[in-house]
């Protein structure tokens, strides 16, 4: 009888793993329309995660009742998957302090991530990331959440490699419009919106070094909104684009129309899971040892490929081969 190795004791790899999350992250800040993100998430199932977001989120000078609204809704039924994450001020805003102690004393384990905006530089993820350490330690808890750090500012891109480097970075979000104010007119205002955003040198450059940093350091990078909020079709477009062009794994969405069209986008088709699916079982069958399958070689560099194709689509909920699913994941 035949011992079959599962693909993740076969497949070790020197470079750091990434993280398999969701493609979809789906920003709310109000009460009704997180309700309703946490009511999406319920109906789809684990496939995206929802960002609730105090930096947006909160009218100015209600941020303290605003985090302890976050903490109502992250303890409450409605957050069954336990998918979500918050995102803070910056630390330039005199409230930071106070978000980290009322989120990680009130929802603790329920916040899977925080997001970090407007940082100026490495030395401002790493003064926010110890006091999150602190407050963790303070509150007992469990290990200080994923931190995903949003590249907006020129220092940010400057220092990308080493905020991608501190542990826990997660995920490197690219906030395009804080990035395009920050340059004061020299980029032009139409290079939010497509197709510009995708041809302009300047956010090329910034997207490009995003994710070259992020797989570096095993980090998800994750694309900016599509700001026709309400247009699928441009959405499931930006998206394509930005994973097939750039090799984005993550994007934004701030509208429901938006999640299934990320989703979808961000997917490999069914077609491209089956040739993976039977290149892992014949590799498989074969002790993992390079194989000629319809006259192409692989070996395990084409191995390790094809199961992050399938462990990804497995995250985002896709339709997987029937023996793919008995196989792998069962």
């Amino acid at each position: 009888m035949n011992v079959f190795i599962h693909p993740n004791e076969a497949l070790h790899n020197e470079a750091a793993p990434l993280p398999l999350i969701p493609a979809c992250e789906h920003f709310a800040g109000n009460r009704h329309i997180l309700l309703k993100a946490f009511s999406l998430q319920s109906e789809y199932g684990p496939v995206f995660d929802i960002t609730c977001d105090c930096e947006d989120g909160a009218a100015s000078g209600e941020e303290i009742q605003h985090a302890n609204m976050l903490v109502e809704i992250l303890n409450s039924e409605h957050n069954i998957h336990h998918m979500s994450g918050v995102r803070i001020h910056g630390r330039e805003h005199p409230v930071w302090q106070q978000e980290v102690d009322i989120l990680l004393s009130g929802a603790r384990e329920n916040i899977r991530y925080l997001t970090i905006p407007k940082a100026n530089n490495a030395e401002d993820v790493e003064v926010m990331i110890e006091y999150i350490q602190q407050a963790c330690d303070k509150y007992h808890l469990k290990a200080i959440p994923a931190i995903h750090i949003l590249i907006e500012t020129h220092g940010a891109l400057r220092d990308i490699h080493q905020i991608a480097a501190i542990e826990p970075v997660q995920v490197l979000d690219f906030g395009i419009m804080d990035f395009i104010s920050a340059h004061q007119g020299a980029i032009r205002h139409d290079a939010m919106y497509s197709p510009a955003q995708f041809e302009h040198a300047l956010i090329v450059r910034a997207k490009t070094e995003i994710v070259s940093a992020a797989v570096a350091a095993g980090c998800i990078p994750s694309h900016n909104v599509t700001l026709a909020i309400k247009d699928a079709q441009k959405t499931f477009d930006d998206a394509y684009r930005a994973r097939h062009q750039f090799g984005f794994m993550r994007m934004w969405s701030v509208h429901p129309v938006q999640i299934k069209a990320i989703i979808e986008a961000m997917s490999a088709s069914f077609e491209q899971l089956q040739l993976a699916t039977d290149i892992l079982l014949t590799a498989q069958q074969n002790s993992w040892a390079p194989i000629r399958l319809d006259d192409t070689l692989y070996d395990k560099a084409s191995y390790r490929y094809y199961w992050q194709q399938l462990q990804q689509a497995h995250v985002s909920g896709t339709a997987l081969p029937i023996d793919a699913q008995q196989r792998f994941f069962n």
